[in-house]
């Protein structure tokens, strides 16, 4: 068994590090854009896929790693983990029905709501008392989880027709356009002080230093590693300005 990720803020990496961790002490977690992570993976039968959840469909950096390694998916069982700030519909259940057109065998997903430490947009803002107890609820869960898989039941939770339907009409159909591909609506304010750390930590390589100032392209898998982790608070994305 492997776990295989890509994280934002940190949220994906712990959920799945704590179910790997609950199932096999010995198996590894893996972020996706590690050097070497398709090799690791193509050596095990069962892998944890698990991702954060924007507007009710995967990243976009997560469907072309499940594009660009089609092969290696053939008869996998794969357990779909998704994480969100409120809600997803079918997050799980998007990664799922790509997995299934290489051959993959989907077995179960979990969907985990977890907190927006800093963000841009006040729907997702919260306290950090509420912050703790929504991280203390998702791990009940994730140990849940890894309960059930033992005795081989299966969560299913966004896999059925009527997730689809959810997480199609609620949120999807009315903001694909910001999923369907990378996004060039990154934007840097002058309170940049050309640090780097962002550039350090785009896993896209999207961003780059010139005149020391931090310059975006238009390969943003908005992540929000950037956002969270510039210490000058000049980096958004969706909103204008960083909530603290």
């Amino acid at each position: 068994m492997i776990g295989v990720y890509f994280s934002g803020t940190g949220n994906t990496k712990h959920c799945t590090e704590k179910l790997v961790r609950l199932l096999d002490e010995t198996a590894q977690a893996v972020p996706i854009e590690e050097e070497g992570c398709a090799g690791g993976f193509a050596q095990h039968d069962f892998v944890i896929l698990a991702y954060p959840v924007q507007y009710s469909n995967m990243p976009v950096i997560v469907r072309d790693f499940i594009k660009n390694h089609g092969a290696l998916w053939k008869n996998k069982r794969v357990f779909c983990v998704a994480t969100m700030g409120l809600f997803s519909g079918d997050g799980a259940g998007c990664s799922a029905r790509l997995l299934k057109k290489y051959g993959a065998k989907v077995v179960g997903g979990l969907h985990i709501v977890m907190p927006d430490s800093i963000c841009d947009v006040k729907l997702l803002k919260r306290s950090a008392d509420k912050n703790r107890e929504i991280i203390r609820a998702a791990d009940r869960k994730i140990e849940k989880c890894a309960e059930k898989i033992r005795q081989k039941q299966y969560p299913q939770n966004g896999l059925h027709f009527y997730d689809r339907m959810a997480g199609l009409l609620c949120q999807r159909l009315w903001f694909y356009g910001k999923t369907k591909d990378y996004s060039d609506q990154l934007k840097i304010s002058d309170a940049c002080t050309g640090c780097g750390q962002c550039v350090r930590l785009c896993p896209m390589g999207n961003l780059s230093l010139k005149n020391n100032r931090a310059t975006a392209a238009d390969r943003c898998t908005m992540c929000y590693r950037c956002i969270s982790a510039c210490p000058a608070k000049a980096i958004t994305l969706l909103g204008n300005r960083v909530l603290k």
